[in-house]
């Protein structure tokens, strides 16, 4: 069945009063693409560890910023000039920033710009010390030692030293002594948690003084002491037992033979400054068919009493030891098939391969260089090898008895069409052996943090299994409330909300459902709510103010973070672990953000926004946000500079009756009564960005500001999808949302424009087949041919876009074997000749995401039928573009477009005539 709408034709010159569109003059109030450009953002914003000092940095898109680190008292206040990315120490007596070079000699200089500097700053006394070529930074944990990464020097650069694992210069600095440590040839290093020791590793050019060395940070001085050593010698994954002051390491030798590959390793344990260093694992002690290696992860146990590493494929090791082939043609062999056919460039694509090979190469490294869990028992002097090549994935657990372990290899080629799944077993850690939980599981699966319960989410439930019995218990089906996702449109089955965390002695298990966080006894599967917040649609969630945390205290108090479903406002709540009920600390019709907590004190760094409202950062004196000042200051003139608009919320129903809402940006001088142009920017749901500040930058979104401030109105709409007619869903909820806005007395209804990217840029061109409502439109990496784009390719994952369509975005449901229909009624180049409204197309020749043949299509269907449209070709870009100019050019057409079409100025040449190939 073919769904047609048809509304009255728009003339394009319908409004014929012509309005500047001089983009580098300022107008009053009119936000222009210069001052896009020039509009500053507060980057990284950080809070020291005693709640006294501010940093930050502020950059505009393009040209210089700077670094501001401050009190929180507001008594003292300093900036870095080009400074980024600040950091303060732990003791908060030192600054540090990054120094970039000056915009415009750095853009002059192109690949010899000057490399960044670093500049350390005294908050004692302001004093600051500009230090040349940093490329990285590291304090130590209690602020007194800093250690900065050099980049490589010139005269080692010129050398052309075929060592990749050649040191590279690093200077340690004592602050409080300003002595000085340089090396020129540093590999790796790492301080010890207690910031007593570091420990640095050595190859240099010559390898006779490869080396693993420490220096032993308590006694104040830079003695340095020699752990081991050895010509052309490795050391490298320096891992710390941070409580016992203890390092692991691998040790290896580089072949000089072979452009310096390392060879096989052994695992070394080393107690600091205590002895010698005691071997744990030797090469030999992997299983057959696997490698010990220098690449690898090493990971101690919280009770030290296990150390976690990886072993690799013997056959993908060998991969690097193969020899090159002769380079040069004699007569012996000019007939040797094998060297002959060493020059073979292709692959074999076979159907029944487990991935396809643009998937395969994508995920080449990654699997070439997979670690197989292996844990060394240092009580016991032994270790286990825990996964395999047919168990291929484990993840690091710190309880004493099992962990959990995935597979996903009997379902890859599900990959293509259908989804991920695995296969999950608990995996002994004193055995090795494996017990399967589940098979063929689509959500995951989570092992609590003492290893005593598995819980997984199947589809409706959540399941929680006995690690020790194997008892399992569904501890939501009783609930009259779903888990699963409420809102989910596309013909998959639906996730989960997610766990919360477990609550301490792993006594319940806290998970999500849409609005609340529910806690589940793991002993009776009695369950609480901890929040009720979907009577008034208030979304809680857990702000955890110890980081990556899993575990919560059995009557812990938390802070959650807020969101109104329904009127789109943010605020704070708390709750408490145990209890039913929240107490409101912070809700106002804005959006707050948490950035922060400091470390040791109660400070807590957050911002507040709105669209017209720009996001500041505020500082609270504890979690109860009773005490809350501004501290940062930027754009509070902002809607006197430029006229900004103010957002609304807005509902309508769509052609089925169900309520939609959107967003309505008023242009900046509104009068009420009068008409305006509006423009329409969507992709799904986008109600939920209501209070947020919209940050100005060139890309291939339209910046809202400039329109708004330039006499348009700016429409965001949710759109809500049904399978398997995505298309005509976007035409079902967008036109009765245009309606309503003509019903505001607000829009225009001759001059409604419509923008969209990627998936929006395909309902774009597939909605134009459907309605004349649009004076014009713009369709940014459109897909214009289901047919074609179904069995294609998308080059940045290698994934065939099989699955896209049968299961995910494009939400068609079925194969086109199974049903062809919904594939050619969903493809705007079979309908192009309905098109009636002017169309702009965008997109890069590189796309990684949409083949921007699918753009040609749709250019060439438009051009065969004489329809009103431009190509904006770009070259060498992916699917966002990169290239500055290219998104800034992109911006001004787009500008241009809909000026001429909504606005009736006059068309430039590229619209009316093209731009001819002129040879570039």
């Amino acid at each position: 069945m073919r769904f047609r709408i048809r509304f009255t034709h728009i003339t394009c010159f319908a409004l014929l009063i012509a309005v500047s569109t001089t983009y580098n003059t300022q107008a009053q109030g009119v936000f222009t693409f210069e001052d896009v450009m020039q509009f500053k953002e507060i980057q990284i914003p950080a809070i020291s560890d005693d709640g006294k000092w501010l940093s930050y940095s502020v950059w505009p898109e393009r040209g210089d910023g700077e670094a501001r680190i401050e009190s929180t008292d507001g008594r003292s206040k300093y900036v870095i000039e080009r400074g980024t990315r600040p950091q303060i120490s732990a003791d908060s007596r030192w600054a540090v920033s990054f120094v970039q070079p000056p915009f415009i000699e750095a853009q002059n200089a192109g690949r010899n710009a000057p490399r960044q500097s670093l500049a350390l700053l005294n908050l004692h006394n302001g004093e600051k010390e500009l230090i040349e070529s940093v490329r990285a930074f590291e304090f130590s944990n209690d602020g007194r030692w800093l250690r900065l990464n050099h980049y490589q020097t010139k005269e080692i650069t010129d050398l052309r030293h075929k060592n990749s694992q050649l040191g590279t210069p690093v200077t340690l600095i004592s602050l409080s002594t300003d002595d000085r440590m340089y090396h020129p040839f540093m590999n790796e290093s790492a301080f010890d948690s207690t910031s007593s020791y570091f420990v640095y590793s050595v190859v240099d050019t010559s390898g006779t003084d490869n080396s693993l060395n420490a220096v032993q940070l308590s006694a104040g001085t830079f003695s340095v002491k020699q752990v081991i050593s050895a010509e052309n010698g490795y050391y490298n994954n320096l891992t710390w037992d941070h409580k016992r002051s203890r390092l692991a390491f691998t040790v290896s030798v580089l072949d000089t033979d072979n452009e310096y590959l390392p060879f096989d390793a052994f695992i070394v344990s080393w107690q600091a400054f205590n002895g010698e260093p005691q071997t744990l694992v030797r090469a030999d002690d992997a299983e057959d068919g696997y490698r010990l290696r220098h690449r690898n992860n090493l990971t101690w146990t919280y009770d030290g009493k296990r150390l976690f590493y990886g072993v690799m494929d013997a056959d993908m090791v060998a991969l690097d030891e193969k020899s090159a082939p002769e380079d040069s043609l004699t007569a012996e062999n000019l007939y040797d098939l094998d060297r002959i056919l060493n020059g073979v460039e292709g692959k074999v694509w076979h159907w029944d391969d487990p991935l396809i090979k643009t998937h395969e190469k994508q995920t080449w490294n990654s699997r070439k260089n997979h670690l197989f869990t292996s844990v060394y028992h240092l009580d016991e002097g032994r270790n286990v090898q825990l996964a395999n090549k047919e168990l291929p994935n484990v993840r690091v657990s710190h309880n004493t008895g099992s962990v959990l372990g995935s597979s996903n290899l009997p379902y890859r080629k599900l990959i293509t069409w259908d989804g991920n799944y695995n296969d999950f077993y608990l995996i002994d850690l004193n055995t090795g052996e494996t017990t399967q939980i589940l098979e063929q599981q689509r959500f995951g699966a989570q092992l609590s943090p003492g290893g005593n319960f598995a819980a997984w989410f199947d589809g409706t439930d959540w399941i929680l299994m006995d690690s020790q019995s194997g008892n399992m218990r569904n501890l939501t089906a009783a609930l009259d409330v779903p888990f699963a996702d409420e809102e989910n449109d596309r013909p998959q089955p639906s996730g989960s909300y997610g766990i919360a965390g477990w609550v301490e002695g792993e006594r319940s298990v806290l998970i999500y459902d849409k609005y609340d966080i529910w806690q589940f006894d793991t002993s009776n599967g009695r369950s609480i709510n901890l929040t009720e917040g979907r009577s008034e649609q208030k979304i809680f969630r857990i702000r955890d103010l110890k980081q990556n945390r899993d575990v919560w205290g059995r009557n812990e108090t938390l802070l959650l973070t807020m969101f109104h479903d329904r009127n789109k406002n943010h605020g704070f709540y708390e709750g408490r672990v145990g209890r039913s009920g929240v107490t409101r600390l912070h809700e106002e019709d804005e959006r707050v953000t948490f950035v922060a907590k400091a470390e040791n004190s109660d400070e807590i760094l957050f911002r507040r926004e709105k669209h017209d409202v720009y996001p500041n950062l505020w500082l609270s004196n504890n979690s109860r946000f009773r005490n809350t000042r501004q501290l940062t200051n930027l754009y509070e003139d902002l809607t006197e500079r430029w006229a900004w608009g103010h957002a609304e919320l807005v509902d309508w129903l769509d052609m089925d009756g169900r309520t939609v809402q959107g967003i309505l940006y008023y242009p900046g001088n509104y009068e009420p009564g009068k008409k305006y142009p509006v423009f329409i920017y969507y992709y799904e749901r986008f109600s939920q960005r209501l209070h947020e500040f919209i940050h100005p930058v060139t890309n291939h979104r339209p910046n809202i500001a400039q329109y708004t401030s330039d006499g348009y109105a700016v429409f965001l709409p949710d759109v809500w999808f049904d399978v398997p007619i995505p298309g005509y869903s976007a035409t079902k909820s967008l036109v009765p949302g245009v309606q309503k806005l003509v019903e505001m007395g607000i829009a225009d209804p001759k001059a409604i424009g419509l923008h969209g990217h990627s998936w929006s840029g395909y309902l774009t061109a597939q909605v134009i087949t459907q309605t004349d409502i649009f004076a014009a439109a713009v369709a940014g990496a459109p897909v214009g041919n289901m047919t074609s784009a179904y069995s294609g390719i998308r080059w940045g994952t290698g994934l065939a876009r099989q699955f896209q369509y049968e299961q995910t975005q494009s939400r068609l449901g079925v194969s086109m074997w199974e049903n062809l229909s919904p594939y050619i009624e969903n493809s705007p180049v079979f309908w192009a000749d309905r098109i009636n409204t002017p169309l702009l197309i965008q997109h890069g020749d590189a796309d990684e995401a949409v083949p921007w043949y699918q753009a040609i299509e749709l250019y060439l269907a438009m051009r065969r039928l004489g329809k009103d449209s431009v190509f904006l070709h770009y070259y060498n870009e992916p699917h966002h573009l990169r290239q500055f100019a290219n998104r800034l050019d992109y911006a001004i057409k787009m500008k241009e477009y809909m000026d001429h079409y909504l606005k009736g100025t006059p068309a430039p040449k590229w619209i009316t005539e093209g731009v001819p190939y002129l040879g570039e």
